[in-house]
């Protein structure tokens, strides 16, 4: 290594305090645990351990498996992003899963019977689906401000309600079509001004990345700005970690909380869209869903941090990808729910770890500096 090079990297570890390198071994050891137990449990049930793991990684490397990556990791971002600014705010917005089945299936119904030029067909469609979102998520917002019910009651009942209302209306006296060739039914089919063509970014395979990708990755960036670059975000985190403080500062708590909820639920609200917009183009009885419950689990993994979320979703999608697989070989494709819920589990646990030790180091480093500080005049030492 030259020595311009060890000058580069001296500054870049001298700029990682101890405390932000434990937050990036906490994950990574997570995920190696997490693999660690997965293989003893594929040598309990007779399947080669290693083997098995390296045709997974194998499998997901081919073209087309990197596109599927790709596609899935896009609403797991958003679905993620979505749970994360609940989680700043200090709420937990559980509700992301009826928001966004919600939001898609009236923006799939809209799109389907309007005729519009392209970009204003697009623009209505995912106008409709942020707008329901943010009405839907809205309500709990309501009853916690107004009632104090716990956003975890009402947007689990909200969820409850959202698949009976979402049934109610995918009927063929309302608004769904029986779906040509199969047995299915859905929305009427959206035309071609209100789809988004895929991307051609990875060759070998004619499979196409979602177009609204770029969408994606343009909301962590907003989710970055306005969580860390202005006054509501800083106004947001304060209320998170400490409510009593924020009143003392003059932030109006009530508002924050039901601004949070619907800016959640605005964005729970694309979680459909790379989907419906991209690839289904009618809202049916296979669409996908549990996006909102995977959502929380990776912004645990990413510590609702937009790049840590990118990082989750990836890796999220990668193991869903990969488990197409397992079946090939005849071992049951769960061992990869297993996977992704003890990875969970130990960021959970490592992430609580470096917290102790964070402060933990803090109190030890204020003794030093009690101890060291020199006794004031007329003051017992």
């Amino acid at each position: 290594m030259s020595a311009k090079e060890s000058t580069f990297a001296d500054r870049l570890l001298g700029r990682v305090s101890p405390a932000g390198l434990l937050s990036l071994v906490a994950p990574v050891t997570a995920i190696v645990f997490a693999a660690l137990v997965t293989m003893v449990i594929l040598g309990l049930i007779g399947a080669p351990p290693v083997d098995t793991l390296v045709a997974m990684g194998e499998y997901a490397v081919r073209p087309r498996s990197i596109v599927l990556t790709l596609n899935a990791a896009t609403y797991f971002y958003l679905s993620a992003l979505a749970v994360a600014i609940g989680f700043k705010m200090n709420l937990f917005n559980i509700g992301v899963d009826g928001q966004y089945r919600l939001a898609a299936l009236t923006a799939a119904a809209v799109g389907g019977a309007v005729a519009l030029p392209a970009p204003l067909h697009v623009a209505l469609i995912i106008f409709v689906a942020v707008l329901v979102g943010a009405g839907w998520a809205a309500i709990a917002g309501l009853l916690k401000v107004r009632r104090g019910v716990s956003e975890v009651i009402s947007t689990i009942m909200l969820n409850a309600i959202a698949t009976a209302l979402g049934s109610w209306l995918l009927n063929k006296e309302r608004l769904a079509v029986e779906v040509a060739g199969s047995n299915n039914i859905g929305t009427k089919p959206i035309p071609a001004s209100g789809q988004v063509p895929g991307l051609a970014i990875v060759s070998g395979t004619q499979t196409k990345v979602f177009g609204l990708i770029l969408l994606s990755i343009a909301m962590g960036v907003l989710f970055h700005v306005v969580i860390n670059r202005t006054r509501f975000g800083f106004d947001l985190r304060a209320t998170g970690r400490s409510e009593p403080a924020a009143v003392a500062s003059g932030v109006n708590v009530k508002r924050m909380i039901l601004v949070s909820m619907i800016l959640s639920g605005a964005v729970a609200g694309l979680v459909g869209m790379p989907q419906l917009l991209g690839s289904s183009y009618s809202y049916s009885l296979d669409f996908p869903t549990g996006l909102g419950f995977t959502g929380i689990a990776i912004a645990l993994l990413g510590r609702n941090h937009p790049v840590g979320i990118a990082f989750g979703a990836l890796l999220w999608a990668f193991l869903n990808t990969s488990a197409g697989i397992l079946q090939l070989k005849k071992i049951s494709p769960d061992i990869v729910n297993i996977m992704q819920g003890v990875i969970v589990l130990s960021v959970i646990v490592a992430y609580e770890l470096v917290h102790r030790y964070q402060v933990a180091a803090e109190q030890r480093r204020v003794s030093r500096q009690m101890a060291n500080t020199p006794a004031e005049e007329g003051t017992p030492a």
